[in-house]
């Protein structure tokens, strides 16, 4: 069985440490501790590793986070990965930082990375794994806060919440969404 672990990010240093690419920071560190290699494939920084049994093909689309769709369009079709086998990780300004929400299906939230995901595929029904960045932001300076690197104490938080999320897919490919739901979410 293969399942698609989607994380959203954006490409390039400057956006490395940055509240937006928390969905790539947890692609590294299930990649590493899984022991996966990358390669730099069509539309995506990609690893296929192996998970009791199951074959896990993570993905960074390099399309930029807007243009998310395209990616995971291209990889659930090439790799034949039905829409229930698939999550995607992303950062959620909605949720107080460090907060991490798995949900079977819902609307965009504003995140323009989502939208363009649901447009592509034609559906809002897929798992996605939000993870909170929180909101202390100045009215119309979103964009500088979400592409804003961590602060120390921001960190102190993250760093165990990317572990809980990496718990969080395993158990979504071992048992499914809706347990996994009942396990993590509001822990």
């Amino acid at each position: 069985m293969k399942y698609l672990i989607a994380c959203l990010g954006n490409i390039g240093a400057e956006y490395v440490n940055t509240r937006h690419n928390i969905g790539f920071d947890v692609a590294d560190k299930l990649i590493h501790e899984l022991k996966g290699e990358t390669s730099i494939e069509k539309l995506s920084i990609v690893s296929k590793v192996k998970f009791k049994g199951r074959t896990l093909v993570i993905i960074k689309p390099t399309t930029y986070m807007n243009l998310s769709g395209k990616a995971i369009s291209y990889w659930l079709e090439k790799e034949k990965i039905p829409l229930e086998r698939m999550v995607v990780v992303l950062d959620d300004i909605a949720l107080p930082t460090g907060t991490l929400r798995m949900k079977a299906k819902g609307g965009d939230a504003g995140h323009n990375g989502l939208t363009d995901i649901i447009q592509k595929l034609g559906t809002n029904a897929f798992t996605r794994l939000r993870i909170g960045i929180g909101n202390d932001f100045p009215r119309g300076r979103q964009a500088d806060y979400v592409l804003g690197e961590w602060s120390t104490s921001e960190e102190k938080i993250m760093v165990p919440r990317v572990e809980i999320a990496i718990e969080m897919i395993k158990s979504f490919v071992s048992v499914g969404v809706n347990l996994t739901m009942t396990t993590y979410n509001n822990k």
